[in-house]
């Protein structure tokens, strides 16, 4: 190839190539009626310049494949941050290399080609241009960038893959593929992008219409190949675990509507933001729909409930799900502003005048979660009737409810929400767990009332059966309950501690006082628990796992 003889050999050859080109200029300036004359002439100079451009254009394709700098990470997976990576010629003398340089605030312009063959490279594609082969200086700088834009595909772990074989992917893999693409796609945009058009630029120099040319045909396939997977996962089927993923896609394609705009502002470019702001509408549709069909989802949800009155695993989803969606605030109000929650969507629960000040401060996302927490509420007392003790609904309410709370409190979910609803809701634990000690121990602390006990009056004496029969009462409904909350599990070890002494407040000094009052009248082989036996049997309830007093005594 001339340009690997040395200077002195490609000045000779431009210079021969440029006495052509003057030759064919004066030929083709003399008079129509010397035509005849110069017509063998020009047609030799015409052949001679036409094998001259064949023979350039192919140096130039060549020292562009030749003098391209590879793409190499410096990260493991190559993903982690846009700005960390390098390019290379991969060999031991990396002088070619250079760290890349921030242009504007987003992207950063890396070396693609060899530096020291720019000049070489513009002064080829500067005389096609002047000899009129345009066209063909083109083609070829299209055809080696797009080998060299593949490649970079390629070290992104960007795949190829059909639609039929992204919606067949499990879901581990297709989570995978999801995060590598939103970080491939932050790359290939930001950086490679950027450093193509650079490279156009300095190559064509001023010539906008051939650089809009290059740099769309170059890489207008591996665009389209990038937005055909988002488009696929858009188009696939709305399950809510994709929702935070899918998101990610939405917020990567938002970011970059910017960039797109920037790098294709012609005619040409129309086709690719047109193409790139569908799938953006797209992602988005799908982005909105999960959400929407997850809150239906959650209301319709039929699963039962279990022994021992937990915390429902719809709640742990529920709160879990959403504490994670959290995390895109910004652009879940955003997609769910044109589907409105005013306070009275949001479900009687909530409906109260302090939740409609507050209501009018929310985001729509914030609406729509105080909606979702709403339809989870009624659906979890729907569930609570599935349980035949009264206690055991309440005690599954509490637990849930104060799940709930403790998830808002903890997360940025209390600023969504606001602390109007944390107030309301522990308000509704503490009605939950008033209604609960009453219908476990109502009926039985009744047995340590003197009610019947004197049935000549104040002054009369007592009836020890009655006395008995009533301590009985007691001791069988305390060993009832002692079977059936021990297997009862609070999961909160703060709750099941203040459940223990609420309820021990509540027991201990009724029984101490029935005892020390009627002692003179009761035979000891009728006290079965002292009142120290009784609080400590107060310390197994609510650890899931049932045991009895008649064959067990505790230690």
């Amino acid at each position: 190839m001339t340009w690997d003889s040395g200077t002195d050999e490609v000045k000779e050859y431009l210079k021969a190539v440029d006495d052509v080109r003057t030759l064919i200029k004066r030929l083709e300036s003399l008079n129509p009626s010397k035509k005849s004359e110069k017509h063998e002439l020009l047609s030799k100079a015409d052949a001679v310049l036409q094998t001259s451009m064949s023979r350039i254009a192919e140096e130039f394709k060549k020292m562009l494949e030749t003098e391209r700098l590879s793409f190499r990470s410096t990260e493991d997976d190559g993903l982690d941050d846009s700005s960390r990576f390098s390019f290379g010629d991969g060999s031991d003398d990396d002088s070619f290399q250079r760290e890349s340089i921030t242009r504007g605030s987003k992207v950063n312009i890396i070396d693609l080609i060899n530096p020291q063959v720019i000049p070489d490279l513009k002064s080829i594609a500067s005389l096609m241009f002047d000899s009129n082969y345009d066209k063909e200086c083109s083609q070829a700088f299209i055809s080696a960038r797009k080998d060299a834009l593949d490649d970079c595909l390629s070290i992104l772990a960007v795949e190829n893959k059909s639609i039929e074989d992204v919606l067949k992917m499990e879901w581990a893999t297709l989570n995978f593929k999801i995060r590598r693409w939103t970080k491939a796609m932050k790359i290939f945009v930001r950086v490679y992008l950027a450093s193509e058009k650079f490279l156009c630029e300095q190559i064509f120099g001023q010539n906008e219409s051939i650089i809009a040319l290059c740099f769309f045909e170059s890489s207008k396939a591996f665009i389209l190949q990038l937005l055909s997977f988002a488009e696929t996962i858009a188009d696939g089927p709305h399950q809510p675990e994709k929702l935070p993923k899918i998101l990610d896609m939405y917020e990567v394609l938002v970011d970059l509507t910017p960039d797109i705009a920037s790098f294709y502002p012609d005619d040409n470019g129309l086709y690719l933001r047109t193409e790139f702001q569908d799938v953006l509408t797209q992602v988005a549709d799908c982005a909105t729909s999960t959400f929407l069909e997850f809150k239906n989802a959650v209301g319709s949800n039929v699963s039962n409930t279990f022994p021992g009155g937990g915390i429902h695993h719809l709640t742990r989803y529920v709160m879990n799900y959403i504490r994670t969606l959290s995390k895109y605030s910004s652009s879940l109000s955003c997609l769910l502003k044109d589907h409105g929650e005013d306070q009275d969507s949001s479900s009687a629960l909530d409906a109260s005048p302090a939740f409609d000040d507050e209501n009018s401060c929310l985001s729509p996302m914030g609406l729509h979660f105080r909606s979702l927490m709403s339809i989870l509420e009624s659906n979890l007392e729907e569930k609570s009737m599935l349980y035949k003790e009264e206690a055991l609904r309440h005690f599954f309410l509490l637990n849930n409810i104060l799940y709930m709370v403790e998830k808002v409190k903890g997360s940025e979910l209390r600023t969504m929400l606001g602390d109007d609803w944390i107030r309301k809701h522990n308000s509704k634990f503490q009605q939950y767990a008033i209604s609960y000690e009453r219908s476990t121990w109502g009926s039985v602390l009744n047995e340590l009332l003197n009610e019947g006990l004197y049935p000549f009056g104040p002054s009369g004496s007592i009836s020890k059966t009655l006395l008995r029969i009533k301590l009985q009462g007691f001791y069988n409904g305390f060993e009832e309950i002692y079977k059936s909350q021990t297997g009862w599990s609070v999961s909160n070890s703060q709750l099941r501690e203040e459940l223990r002494i609420s309820m021990s407040e509540k027991v201990i000094p009724a029984y101490r006082t029935f005892i020390g009052m009627f002692s003179w009248y009761i035979n000891v082989k009728y006290i079965k628990y002292t009142a120290d036996d009784l609080e400590n049997y107060l310390l197994d309830l609510f650890e899931g796992s049932s045991r009895s007093l008649n064959s067990s005594h505790r230690k």
